[in-house]
């Protein structure tokens, strides 16, 4: 069989959007075996990603929790996504080093024909086969009360902080094409926070998000290089262009979409489970590296959202967690206040230093403490899956 690599987006992201129809696929990919034994007998399907090959030991399973355990035997880092129609993103394990395994649970709950994909260098639209979930019915969803309570909790949540993105993204494109560029400048990493403590949501709508949030490196996978970041390089690095306030403009009727998106997103505890990790993520590889904020250097307000993001989906699941694993709620507590802690040395006013003034020790003491709290919010998932 021929494998595929699609490269059409830089940034691809983390958190499915609720059941979900998908038509038929066309694209074939990689896949270790035509079988779907280990799949539908319920065990994990084993899934070896390597720099330019993505095997997954089965094409099908049926709907309701799927666990994958994904390996990296490459030289790159690696991720690992399942797609519905459009490139909806149902559930992702990012940040996966190589020589690392990782399981990944997620629920999918209509049966219907979807997407496996690898993507070597975390970069392009990656190495794709098409899977199939089967049944009759949706599964059904969890009776559990307390997981119940934890998705309408998260659920507004993400409504809010939905709401107070467009708001501030609207003052912030007014600022913009009124020429205020100091203002807009001050705005800009607070109106981009609302976006951070959600982004596994947010990004889970197709090309919303690279118009929305994609770096500049888009543009040398053919797409338009538009959103917040375009208009970050416009205010600190090359001044307001010819096409500045078009740039302005679409990224609020952008943003008004996703918005009203995101108020109809069904979720359940997996995705909440899968996204507090999934922020943890995009600190790993794109707040704690600079690599996000490369022009105003706002790295750390992306940083602490995403983080508040990650806790309070946590706190959504604690009392079915403190149930279940109250020994992992202590670690997760230890931990996050570790981190938690060592972000706040690293204020200045009511922001935080750029990211250019940290030391490569500041760095260091960071991603450890990153890890130390992302490994215990990485066993969260497993607990929930079994229920």
């Amino acid at each position: 069989m021929i494998c595929l690599a699609r490269t059409t987006r830089t940034r691809t992201p983390a958190l499915a959007v609720g059941t979900l129809s998908a038509a038929a696929l066309a694209l074939a990919g990689c896949s270790g075996t035509d079988s779907a034994s280990a799949g539908e007998t319920g065990g994990a399907i084993v899934v070896t990603a390597t720099d330019t090959a993505c095997q997954v030991s089965a094409t099908s399973a049926p709907a309701g929790t799927i666990t994958f355990k994904v390996t990296n035997k490459g030289n790159k880092i690696n991720e690992f996504y399942v797609y519905a129609e459009g490139d909806r993103i149902m559930g992702e394990v990012e940040n996966v080093a190589p020589g690392l395994s990782r399981d990944f649970h997620v629920e999918i709950t209509e049966p219907g024909t979807y997407e496996t994909a690898c993507k070597p260098g975390m970069v392009g639209d990656g190495i794709r086969a098409a899977f199939t979930v089967t049944g009759d019915a949706p599964a059904a969803k969890t009776d559990n009360q307390l997981l119940q309570q934890a998705v309408a909790e998260y659920h507004r949540y993400t409504t809010s902080q939905a709401d107070a993105f467009l708001a501030e993204t609207t003052k912030f494109v007014a600022l913009v094409k009124a020429g205020k560029v100091e203002e807009a400048k001050v705005l800009y990493p607070t109106a981009r926070s609302y976006w951070e403590r959600i982004e596994p949501v947010a990004e889970s709508f197709g090309e919303l998000d690279p118009k929305i949030d994609g770096r500049e490196d888009v543009a040398e996978e053919g797409m338009a290089f538009t959103g917040y970041h375009r208009l970050e390089k416009d205010l600190w690095v090359d001044g307001l262009q010819a096409d500045t306030v078009k740039i302005a403009d679409q990224l609020l009727v952008d943003v008004t979409t996703l918005v009203s998106q995101v108020k109809g997103v069904e979720l359940n505890p997996l995705q909440l489970a899968n996204g507090s990790k999934a922020l943890l993520d995009e600190i790993a590889t794109g707040k704690i590296t600079g690599e996000e904020e490369r022009y105003s250097h706002t790295d750390l307000w992306d940083f602490e959202a995403n983080f508040e993001g990650s806790k309070t989906a946590l706190a959504a699941l604690r009392p079915f967690l403190q149930e279940k694993d109250p020994a992992l709620v202590t670690e997760i507590d230890r931990t996050g206040k570790v981190l938690g802690d060592l972000l706040e040395t690293h204020r200045k006013g009511d922001g935080f230093v750029l990211y250019t003034e940290l030391s490569k020790d500041d760095i260091k003491k960071l991603t450890d403490a990153l890890d130390g709290f992302a490994e215990q919010v990485a066993k969260v998932a497993g607990v929930v899956a079994a229920g």
